[in-house]
């Protein structure tokens, strides 16, 4: 039954009322009072239609100011605004509130106590424009004393002792219709209690997700440093080690003692294969810590991407690989930091070469101009066994290997990846992965083809926003 009533007087409200619980409650409390009003009310013309030994039109006039209220929810739902449809309200509760009190009783018409909900109604309405309620309130008063002072007297239609029946229905009436705002009232601020502690307690959650963070940021910044100091300490001693295992190895003769120029070769690659892995950590502790600066200059791409075909041929040879190389004659000299480049396209090659068997590597290189500038766009693709969907979504994390158990032949740290996406941000680009479990990958690089100095850091910043836009000058 109330699910109807409300079905019922929902219809009448305007769909910009109901955008919050409180407009709504509001609505819908004009509606159902002015529905419900109306009837209650006419008992009052009736009762002095009853009392008035002379009934005329003047109980006709109060009929209809009383019914016009009913009108006002039809009203509300031709024009959409409660604002408008208040006001009338507002003007007509007080100009038949004092219209009655001239022709009934004066100072001590039952009509009177309506001058005090008119004045509340208004207010309750039209909170956000008090002195619009309190100007209808003023200009209607002040005809009434006008008519008053032009008569010289208030009408005497109706003995005093007769009126007291119609000023209990009044009284009655008003408590009423005050009764049913004051509950609702009572429910906003109760809702609106509630709200504010709801408030409160995400506000403070929020403070300490805040401070959380600060802390959680502080040690990572800590961890960063820490690890840069290390990592660079480590250095030195491997560096050592591989020098002396090099010069051993130069000084022992293949034929004379093959068994210790293996184990001698052995200790090298391990050493470098160590040294690489601490340069990879420190690099991106140095990254996180804004330490790592680039160093643009103009170099030849061509011969960039020779030097790094060459030395990966070590790589791809360990697997059985075959390394295609297909580069765009349009591509020329670079300015941008050609030490991170060489990283980034190796640490791809290295990736590839790692996870392709007796396959087939392609290192391709091409320019394009997108947005007003000029790109370079470098993929490494392979045959190999490829990344599903599940590991696609955490590639680019610190730390984080594709598949353990396919990774055991080249172990690393899982930053190579991580280290090549924040070097091409660095750079003032990005990296994108297509690939597909079973049927290879291919990374592709897209950075700036000229990168002036001056602007290395914001690019880094811009980067690191946006993701450039998705690549956002994919051609």
């Amino acid at each position: 039954m109330l699910t109807i009533a409300l079905r019922f007087i929902d219809w009448f409200i305007p769909e910009r009322a109901k955008r919050t619980r409180s407009d709504l409650g509001r609505a819908r409390t004009f509606v159902f009072t002015h529905l419900v009003g109306p009837v209650t009310g006419q008992s009052i013309a009736a009762f002095l239609f009853l009392a008035d030994p002379r009934p005329d039109s003047h109980i006709v006039v109060i009929a209809l100011g009383i019914g016009l209220f009913a009108a006002l929810p039809f009203l509300l739902k031709m024009t959409g605004s409660l604002l408008l449809v208040a006001m009338i309200s507002v003007e007509t509760l007080i100009a038949v509130t004092l219209f009655g009190a001239y022709f009934y009783g004066g100072v001590s018409s039952p009509f009177l106590p309506w001058l005090l909900i008119a004045l509340l109604n208004g207010l309750f309405y039209l909170s956000d424009r008090p002195l619009s309620v309190l100007g209808i309130f003023v200009a209607n008063f002040a005809v009434f004393l006008a008519f008053w002072y032009a008569a010289g007297s208030l009408p005497d239609r109706v003995p005093m002792e007769r009126m007291s029946v119609v000023g209990l229905v009044s009284v009655a009436s008003a408590t009423l219709y005050m009764a049913w705002v004051a509950i609702y009232y009572g429910l906003l601020l109760a809702s609106e209690s509630a709200l504010q502690r709801e408030v409160l307690r995400h506000r403070n959650t929020a403070e300490r997700l805040l401070h959380a963070k600060d802390k959680a940021e502080k040690a990572n910044k800590d961890k960063s440093i820490f690890l840069a100091k290390m990592s660079h300490e480590l250095r030195t001693p491997l560096n050592a080690v591989i020098g002396y295992s090099e010069i051993l190895l130069e000084d022992c003769e293949p034929a004379t003692n093959p068994q210790r120029r293996q184990d001698l070769g052995r200790i090298n690659a391990a050493g470098k294969h160590l040294l690489s892995l601490v340069a990879d950590v420190l690099d991106i502790s140095q990254i996180e810590t804004s330490a790592l600066q680039l160093n643009v200059e103009r170099f030849s791409l061509p011969r960039l991407i020779d030097d790094v075909a060459a030395t990966s041929q070590v790589l791809l040879a360990r697997n059985h690989n075959q390394l295609v190389l297909s580069v765009d004659p349009a591509v020329g000299v670079m300015e941008s930091d050609e030490t991170k480049m060489r990283q980034a396209i190796l640490n791809l090659m290295s990736n590839a070469a790692k996870f392709t068997n007796r396959g087939v590597v392609t290192l391709s290189a091409r320019s394009y101009r997108a947005a007003g500038a000029d790109w370079i766009e470098i993929a490494v693709r392979d045959t190999g066994i490829g990344i599903s969907a599940q590991n696609l979504k955490t590639l680019f994390q610190d730390y984080r290997q594709i598949d353990v158990a396919l990774n055991r032949a080249g172990e690393g740290t899982g930053l190579g990846l991580a280290l090549t996406q924040r070097l091409c941000a660095l750079m003032g680009g990005g990296i994108s992965i297509d690939s597909e479990l079973g049927h290879g990958a291919c990374f592709t690089i897209r950075v700036p083809a000229s990168l002036p100095e001056t602007n290395a850091a914001a690019f880094y910043r811009d980067s690191e926003n946006d993701e450039l836009e998705e690549f956002a000058l994919s051609a």
